[in-house]
């Protein structure tokens, strides 16, 4: 059975809203978390920082003001309180089984700017083969450094770590192998990116450009986020864009299932060209 893949962010393309603002940045005393991100910002204009650099450094120093070291245990309880969007919880069931029935195993992976360690802590996190997210690295059970920064251009790698099925982080060297693209176990014709914003721009582009489908989700109350999604789809960033409800019989579904079967078209027809050679 070949292999498909689908790619998602998680900040308001599986849930609501930024993961951290469920319970994380509130437990730091902010009562508007956009004030905490505000100083993200200061830090990052003022220090020349990579803006993810920036709100993890910015996290762990908050909290250590507070007495209170990160450590694992902490991003339990914020990965619990995720309100995720309508039909998330049981959309990889049906997804997979309409994939089966296509020939096709499908396989689901995160690709985020957000913590690792709040999406491992979700009640869908073991419906995907591999978060590819920031994390620390911990030693004595407290964060001492970022481990993993994964922001708007370095997402980028993953989606080639997926087509060429290199999914451990630290092996660089078989990453950057030549390997001819129709051997590659992953191809991006059966690739599907999905996600909200522009900082997703470099990841909706390379797989649609290389022949998968990028698809802009959006929250149906907010206007902006609407706006976003319209000015992807408008720019040639994303192949569609789509409410944010992953609902049996919703949009997303339809459409994903209408992706599925030109998949399997395509196998096909591949595999007849296969014949006569």
């Amino acid at each position: 059975m070949k292999k498909a893949a689908i790619l998602y962010d998680f900040d308001k393309t599986l849930c609501t809203k930024d993961m951290q603002e469920y319970s994380l940045i509130p437990s730091l005393g902010y009562e508007n978390a956009g004030v905490f991100w505000d100083e993200v910002t200061e830090l990052t204009v003022r220090y020349k920082m990579d803006g993810i650099s920036a709100y993890l450094y910015h996290l762990q120093k908050k909290f250590k003001e507070q007495g209170n070291p990160v450590t694992k245990d902490m991003f339990i309880e914020p990965g619990k309180q995720i309100e995720l969007y309508p039909g998330v919880a049981t959309w990889f069931k049906r997804i997979n089984d309409y994939g089966r029935k296509a020939g096709l195993f499908i396989e689901h992976y995160i690709i985020s700017s957000g913590m690792k360690e709040i999406i491992e802590n979700t009640s869908i996190s073991d419906e995907f083969r591999k978060i590819y997210a920031c994390c620390y690295y911990y030693e004595n059970g407290e964060a001492v450094w970022p481990a993993q920064v994964v922001n708007y251009t370095t997402k980028t790698q993953y989606i080639f770590r997926i087509n060429k099925q290199i999914l451990d982080e630290s092996d660089e060297k078989s990453l950057n192998e030549y390997v001819e693209m129709k051997q590659r176990p992953v191809p991006f014709g059966r690739m599907v990116y999905v996600a909200d914003g522009l900082t997703d721009v470099p990841c909706m582009r390379l797989v649609k450009e290389y022949g998968g489908k990028s698809i802009a989700v959006y929250n149906d109350a907010s206007e902006k986020s609407k706006g976003i999604a319209k000015k992807l789809i408008d720019d040639g960033r994303a192949n569609y864009m789509v409410k944010a409800d992953y609902s049996a019989n919703s949009d997303m579904e339809k459409l994903m299932k209408k992706i599925i079967d030109h998949m399997k078209a395509d196998s096909e027809l591949e595999e007849l060209e296969g014949k006569y050679r």
